[in-house]
């Protein structure tokens, strides 16, 4: 949530325009400076340039400049892991152990995000952000490009195509530039999600399988989930 708004007021000028749900993807480079010149040679000027931290240096760009989502890009020397926070909500955890009953944590499958031109995407997270493509395909109404990077992020581009079925999605986009869609997770017993549902007949449901259950955007705090089980990964 927004934080001492009067210094730094982006995130609320972020929500304000754009509701709740998906602010920034954030992706670790070797060499930012090396990131930013790529990025203006690209023709994208970065913002919020800080540089003064050698344990953590960073840099965004601007939704308007990087399909509707704000990336961060980041150098640091160490990884952060930090213990779950006090009262962390475990009876939304699933049990993928059955000889120790502990909840294991669901895995983080992929971001889908959504742009009116393909292209535009790929031209960003495979050109600029060096995702290397998966996969790819097309269905009534939209088609989608898969990608990958060396670290846990893969991220599902998909864009409306002209056949009817694409109004739905060319709607649901509106004048933006992009926007996440929906964030995929597999679990052992995806029903045992709480707030899930039976995947719904719109884009979340034709890209997650008969067997996934979908928590909608207005349960998850402005973003929709989508949780299948593994053998739909």
């Amino acid at each position: 949530m927004p934080n001492e708004v009067e210094s730094n007021d982006f995130l609320d000028r972020f929500l304000r325009s754009n509701g709740p749900g998906a602010h920034h993807l954030t992706f670790k480079v070797p060499d930012i400076a090396q990131a930013l010149d790529d990025c203006r040679a690209h023709g994208i000027e970065p913002v919020g340039v800080y540089l003064d931290d050698p344990y953590w240096m960073e840099a965004f760009l601007h939704p308007k400049q990087a399909t509707g989502v704000v990336v961060q890009l980041a150098q640091s020397p160490a990884d952060y892991t930090t213990p779950p926070p006090e009262g962390f909500p475990d009876h939304r955890r699933d049990t993928l152990d059955g000889s120790t009953g502990r909840p294991t944590a669901a895995s983080l499958v992929r971001v889908t995000h959504a742009v009116p031109r393909l292209e535009d995407g790929v031209a960003l997270f495979a050109g600029l952000l060096g995702g290397l493509v998966e996969d790819r395909g097309e269905q009534p109404g939209y088609h989608w490009l898969d990608l990958r990077w060396d670290g846990p992020l893969a991220l599902r581009l998909v864009a409306p195509t002209a056949h009817p079925a694409g109004r739905d999605l060319t709607e649901w986009i509106g004048d933006r530039p992009g926007r996440v869609h929906h964030v995929t997770f597999v679990a052992g017993s995806p029903d045992r999600i709480a707030g899930a549902g039976p995947q719904p007949k719109d884009l979340a449901g034709a890209l997650s399988g008969t067997d996934a259950m979908v928590v909608e955007p207005e349960d998850n705090l402005g973003l929709r989930l989508v949780v299948t089980p593994p053998l739909l990964r």
